[in-house]
């Protein structure tokens, strides 16, 4: 699969784990976005990545450019109870440097693309604000907002909301 700007889009690989943990660990020692506050290891990165299979609820996609993966979008468990397992969360990252170019929109519909048909209902999505650009991407695959949790994270020296969003699997 080839994204936008002729990134090459294909299912996360261990190979990936050393970008992959880069560009998260990114997120956790600068912004909001992600609630985890410690670096992750190359361990738990990979637990992380044995989490997906090549089909069922829990995939993860990964863009490539110039041999090096910018970034990944994946979905999971969405809670721990057996009934929730028909809901899945999705989760979206790229390098900063990587923004801007489609490649997000690329990765979710490569992610929901490969979705489809599985044993799954509802899409969900986390999005700690501001993020306009997250919002703008979740909007345009027509997630719709079901409220925000008010100052649920502390990160940083201060409280932080989170929006929630959901989306039918099938096509609205």
């Amino acid at each position: 699969m080839t994204g936008t700007t002729g990134t090459q889009i294909r299912r996360a690989e261990p190979g990936d784990l050393p970008a992959l943990l880069a560009i998260y660990n990114h997120y956790i020692a600068t912004t909001p976005v992600t609630f985890d506050i410690e670096l992750r290891t190359m361990v738990q990165r990979r637990e992380w990545l044995d989490t997906f299979q090549p089909t069922g609820r829990y995939q993860c996609f990964v863009a490539v450019e110039g041999g090096r993966p910018i970034g990944w979008a994946s979905s999971g468990k969405y809670k721990e109870k057996a009934a929730y397992a028909t809901s899945v969360e999705t989760s979206i990252y790229l390098d900063p440097a990587a923004h801007g170019k489609g490649l997000g929109r690329a990765l979710y519909q490569t992610l929901i693309d490969a979705l489809q048909g599985e044993d799954i209902h509802r899409l969900y999505a986390a999005i700690t604000e501001p993020n306009p650009a997250s919002v703008a991407l979740h909007r345009a695959f027509s997630f719709r907002h079901l409220g925000t949790q008010i100052e649920v994270g502390w990160k940083f020296g201060k409280f932080w909301d989170v929006a929630l969003y959901e989306r039918p699997l099938a096509k609205p």
